[in-house]
């Protein structure tokens, strides 16, 4: 009998790793020096000066740096093509990322169109100035436009040809544009070092003042847009976590020093013009910089010419690659239809991802005015570097402790807070540059929020990061004081589910319960359906115990992390209260487990925390006092746990010999009144002792229960200092409950924001 034939395996296509450092590194400088310099430098002249022009350029340089080491920390730790959508989605969830790259897609799309007729522009009128070719008023925008759906096409050809021809091409045109500048750059300086006189061209410096930098500043940033087109390429690099974050960085730093050396070099050019230099630059306006250069050195106007068409057909070489890999990512993510994602069969190459971006660069360059277009594009960039440099400060709270990072930015979170302020002011001075970039860019993204709710919402994948719903019986009405009860497994949930009562009991409070699955990272998410058997169980327990006497509700999650899963719940629920269990186990990295110290640091409720909490009534309950931020919540806990009538609570403080102590009574005249409760229960004890930790720990043999506050110290003065609760709860046998309070401005922030 013959066996069955048995199919091969189906494999499945991904994007080849063929770039290295230089390629990437070259695709980001090509993107930037784009035309946009070249028109940029004589108007910039004229507005704020000779050494308004150095210092423009200069303090972009400065805040594109901060927004690069955003790109760079998040593209080492998520090396996905993508870059913002990837990054946005991570940090804020679906719509938002869909919305990023949205923009993205169509704000290097747009800029493709720019840089094709750019090109087209400055070819045609060099040919026709050296009289090799003769065109009519008429004829010359139609030949324009001919040419730049010529060479747009030719790119786009490339790019079907594979990312290793893309790059190879890129890079040798950005190595020819940078080459050329730099050669520029260089003869200004050796001509200020045998004519010292020139220098004099920079007086005065800023001779219409500093304000008029913030102009020059907001219609030259588009110089810099280009570095994040270097995360684009996370599936295709070389050593991701190493590469991107060293291209970008390295990019950004070359194409600034090349900004600056050129803007010099245009100053100390012009001599004997009978006026200053720098109103004799102006009055070209976007030609300054070409008529500056041509006085520089012999065949100053050829090299410009040159300089500009390696600028501009790099730049499109780089912003084709750029929307093809984002649309590539939303359909790999089905938030565009799955055809996105599809890869050719010999190139490797997402050629249906490539066709439509290709028509959106072919008709921007066609039929559409390119000048406010690339406006409404430098818009949305500047609105996908807000994003960023927000997703990553949002990232490194969160997840900080999840990802694996190749690169952190130092004086974090000051550089992505000073980008982002920066970054604001120039897109809402945007407004006086282009009207219709505030037209036109509002509606793309309005059309994007639409796409989302009517399609992308429901068709979207789960990615690695996200935190998925697997059951919920939510609490439709929810009309008090929310509880939200972590369950872990079937063992412990009745025995958390005995002091959540007494809580529901005091607060008349509904309850939540919630159990994370944990996917270990070599485990599918798509297995995670197997654990939801235990996790079913262990809600059970805890509803059985609860749901009679309170209004019960119930979710089931996964995600590769417990702690993020539980901190995102309490934010969408609105909780006051957090109840979790403890096993006491150490951890090096840790104070209290990998599980309860995010928990403490992240949730902005109120936590309880508990540990050996097996007993069903406690009538000695001690809680170690000190007057800490913590003491008013942490006494309500120790109310509503000690056994009504017949319990006693201690106030408990140990103090060095000779060190002043607390006023417990003061505090107890302070506190009880608002807790409802007889305050003849409370009684405050002081000790002086030496070993503070020894103390604490022989005084809890004659009491049921320990309540206290979690530590409030941060790092630096827990080195100092010690961690005496962390210690004290981790040797403490007894049952124990810690306890940590909301904090009233956290909780708005976490709500709000």
């Amino acid at each position: 009998m013959n066996d069955p034939e048995i199919p091969p395996p189906k494999i499945a296509k991904t994007l080849s790793r063929d770039l290295g450092l230089l390629h990437i590194t070259m695709m980001g400088v090509g993107m930037m020096i784009g035309a946009g310099v070249f028109l940029g430098i004589g108007n910039t002249i004229a507005i704020a000066g000779p050494g308004g022009v150095i210092l423009t350029f200069a303090l972009n340089g400065l805040v594109a740096l901060f927004t690069a080491m955003s790109y760079a920390e998040l593209s080492s730790s998520v090396p996905r093509a993508g870059g913002a959508y990837n990054f946005t989605r991570i940090a804020f969830g679906r719509g938002i990322s869909f919305v990023a790259g949205w923009m993205e897609w169509f704000a290097s799309s747009v800029a493709g169109g720019l840089y094709a007729v750019t090109f087209a522009i400055y070819t045609v009128h060099y040919f026709s100035q050296l009289g090799l070719i003769q065109f009519i008023g008429v004829q010359l925008p139609v030949v324009e436009k001919l040419v730049a759906v010529a060479i747009a096409g030719i790119f786009l050809y490339i790019n079907y040809r594979g990312v290793s021809q893309t790059g190879k091409v890129g890079a040798l045109l950005t190595l020819g544009q940078t080459l050329t500048l730099i050669f520029i750059a260089l003869a200004g300086m050796v001509t200020a070092l045998y004519h010292p006189e020139r220098l004099a061209n920079f007086k005065p410096f800023l001779p219409n003042g500093w304000m008029k930098l913030l102009i020059t500043m907001g219609f030259t940033y588009v110089a810099f847009e280009g570095f994040e087109v270097i995360a684009q390429a996370g599936d295709e690099v070389r050593e991701p976590r190493r590469n991107l974050p060293k291209a970008m960085i390295y990019s950004v730093l070359i194409v600034v020093l090349v900004y600056v050396g050129v803007s010099f070099a245009s100053i100390v050019a012009v001599k004997g013009v009978g006026e200053p230099a720098w109103v004799w630059i102006g009055k070209f306006g976007e030609k300054g910089f070409g008529e500056a250069v041509s006085r520089l050195i012999p065949f100053g106007g050829f090299l410009t010419t040159i300089a500009v068409i390696f600028a501009s057909t790099s730049a499109l070489n780089a912003t084709i690659y750029s929307g093809t890999r984002v649309s590539y990512a939303l359909g790999r993510d089905r938030m565009l239809p799955h055809i996105f994602s599809y890869l050719s069969k010999r190139r490797i190459t997402p050629h249906i991802a490539l066709l439509f971006t290709g028509v959106i660069v072919i008709c921007v360059a066609a039929f559409l005015p390119v000048i406010d277009l690339a406006s409404s594009a430098s818009i949305m960039f500047l609105f996908l570097f807000f994003l960023v440099n927000l997703s990553v400060i949002r990232t490194r709270h969160r997840m900080g402790r999840e990802l694996d990072y190749g690169f952190l930015m130092p004086f974090f979170p000051f550089p992505p807070i000073a980008a982002i302020v920066a970054q604001a002011v120039l897109a809402m001075w945007l407004i006086h540059m282009s009207l219709v970039a505030w037209i036109v860019g509002p509606l793309w993204v309005f059309s994007g929020i639409l796409i989302y709710y009517l399609y992308s919402k429901h068709k979207t994948t789960t990615i690695e990061e996200e935190i998925v719903v697997l059951e919920q019986e939510p609490i439709l009405n929810k009309r008090g004081y929310h509880i939200m009860l972590a369950v872990a497994n079937p063992a412990n949930a009745v025995h958390l589910a005995q002091p959540c009562y007494q809580f529901c009991q005091a607060k008349k409070a509904e309850v939540e319960a919630i159990h994370i699955v944990s996917v270990p990272p070599q485990v599918p998410l798509s297995d995670a359906f197997k654990s939801i058997f235990a996790a079913e169980e262990a809600i059970t327990e805890a509803m059985l115990y609860l749901s009679t006497d309170f209004t019960f509700g119930s979710t089931i999650r996964y995600c590769r992390n417990v702690a993020r899963g539980i901190i995102s719940a309490t934010r969408e629920q609105r909780t006051n209260l957090l109840m979790m269990g403890w096993q006491g186990h150490k951890n090096r990295s840790f104070s209290l487990g990998s599980t309860v110290d995010p928990v403490l640091e992240g949730v902005s409720c109120n936590v309880a925390v508990l540990k050996n909490c097996h007993h069903q009534s406690y009538l000695r309950v001690l809680m170690p006092f000190t007057g800490a931020p913590n003491s008013a919540f942490t006494l309500e806990v120790a109310s509503i746990l000690v056994e009504p009538q017949r319990g006693r609570v201690v106030l408990f403080h140990v103090h060095p010999p000779g060190r002043p102590k607390p006023d417990i009574e003061a505090f107890l005249e302070k506190t009880t009144p608002s807790l409802g409760v007889d305050g003849s229960i409370f009684e405050p004890k002081y000790v002086a002792a030496t070993n503070l930790l020894k103390t604490l720990l022989g005084e809890t043999e004659h009491y049921d229960l320990i309540v206290m506050g979690a530590s409030q110290e941060r790092l630096f003065q827990r080195i100092v200092m010690g961690r005496l609760p962390e210690e004290f709860a981790h040797r403490c046998q007894k049952p124990l409950v810690m306890v940590k309070a909301s904090s009233p401005v956290k909780s708005m922030l976490s709500r709000w924001i």
